[in-house]
């Protein structure tokens, strides 16, 4: 199953629950969370505050996305607001594995995301206890960003090392995501596509999301 994941950055937080509410009345199957410190990442985007909120009204499954430094200082709080799956960047982490253990002992799904520079075979002795890879096909900060094709190959590679492992590892794609690329991710091996600024910012977020699924 093909999941859809939109990004709350792009949503307008001046009506964040009505934002809230249309995902979960949507066929998206998770929402996806950007935490930016300014450090990791050259922008700020939202903190617990953002995330008590989404706690209280979204009925879907929270994608945490943490573009931070020490993200491990974190996990804790991040578990108590409600995050299914906890994704930490691999260049932002000094002991990987250290901090994958500590996301599943949290209960939580733990992922690893990958800036465009950096290759899938990175993650060769950590795949075996990775529920998810999460490969920036932008580079991380900023919406809006477009799509680096370069993506496709990577997202071939490490589909391969994942059969080659014989893990259940989901690859997640975020950035650029629109209705031009996604049915190619697809095939390429992507099972979860991030879509921001293309589902909050068309006409009918809804529908947006609706065709997203039904092209893949």
């Amino acid at each position: 199953m093909k999941i859809i994941a939109p990004s709350l950055l792009a949503a307008d937080f001046g009506k964040l629950k009505e934002e809230i509410e249309m995902v979960n009345q949507s066929q998206a199957q998770w929402l996806h969370l950007d935490v930016m410190d300014g450090v990791f990442v050259p922008n700020i985007s939202f903190g617990t505050p953002i995330l008590e909120t989404v706690k209280k009204y979204s009925t879907k499954t929270l994608d945490l996305h943490l573009m931070i430094v020490q993200p491990e200082r974190y996990l804790l709080d991040f578990q108590k607001l409600g995050a299914n799956i906890i994704t930490v960047h691999y260049e932002a982490c000094t002991h990987l594995h250290r901090t994958l253990q500590q996301i599943k002992d949290l209960g939580c799904q733990a992922g690893v995301a990958l800036n465009p520079h950096t290759p899938v075979s990175v993650l060769n002795d950590v795949l075996y206890c990775t529920d998810l890879v999460c490969l920036m096909s932008v580079n991380p900060g900023f919406g809006g960003q477009k799509f680096i094709e370069n993506t496709y190959k990577k997202v071939k590679e490490l589909k391969a090392m994942i059969l080659s492992h014989q893990t259940n590892t989901l690859i997640e794609i975020d950035g650029g995501v629109n209705a031009d690329n996604s049915q190619l991710l697809s095939k390429a091996g992507a099972d979860v596509l991030v879509a921001g600024n293309f589902v909050f910012k068309s006409t009918n977020p809804s529908k947006t999301i609706q065709d997203l699924i039904e092209a893949l």
